[in-house]
């Protein structure tokens, strides 16, 4: 197993969030401007990516410089294909929400793109951690904790739940017509299956 964290040049995370998440990796990457979010937080990256037009560094810095300039890849995803080629498995990205909805839209996107080519992909913010769900989940939560699910694009169907406060079963959710915010874990493990669509789940963080 191999651990990295990208960090993208969206709302900043706070230095709480972004030390609980680099201290379970192995591998830190900042996806262009990210690298200025980082240094600005005292901390040096292993790799910065990117077409590098908002990073404004001294470039002296002791990371790998990775200048790639092309349009047809956001810098996100060229941190991605960057974690698959050295072998990650366990990837969590920050930073890329806020700020510009179109580039948050856009990141969720690249949630589905790259989702199957890890173990496990995660994006997370002040506020929560987001995750593309597979057909069949399973994971203990503590009880309270807020849980939203969303579809991506479209319509998701065949939707059954359990260890929710607001089960559903059998049952579908649709952009514009039926969304599944705001729910709460009653019960473990939480079980969420879905048979057609991409699923995302939203954690709110336990702040302790």
């Amino acid at each position: 197993m191999k651990s990295i964290l990208i960090l993208c040049n969206g709302d900043p995370p706070s230095q709480q969030l972004f030390d609980k998440y680099r201290a379970k990796t192995d591998c830190f990457i900042a996806a262009d401007g990210g690298a200025n979010i980082a240094i600005d937080m005292g901390t040096i990256p292993d790799v910065i990516i990117g077409d590098l037009d908002s990073y404004n560094g001294s470039k002296k810095e002791s990371s790998e410089i990775i200048f790639r300039p092309s349009q047809e890849l956001n810098d996100l995803e060229k941190a991605l294909q960057y974690a698959k080629k050295k072998k990650g498995t366990h990837i969590y990205i920050l930073g890329a929400t806020g700020y510009r909805l179109d580039q948050t839209l856009k990141n969720l996107s690249v949630l589905k793109q790259f989702s199957t080519q890890f173990q496990q992909l995660r994006m997370a913010d002040n506020f929560g951690e987001t995750r593309l769900l597979p057909r069949s989940f399973s994971e203990d939560f503590r009880i309270g904790t807020q849980l939203s699910l969303f579809p991506l694009s479209g319509k998701v169907t065949g939707i059954t739940t359990q260890g929710l406060k607001y089960p559903l079963e059998n049952e579908f959710l649709e952009n514009g017509v039926r969304d599944g915010s705001s729910n709460e874990v009653v019960g473990n493990p939480v079980q969420i299956n879905h048979k057609k669509g991409d699923l995302l789940m939203f954690v709110k963080h336990n702040n302790d």
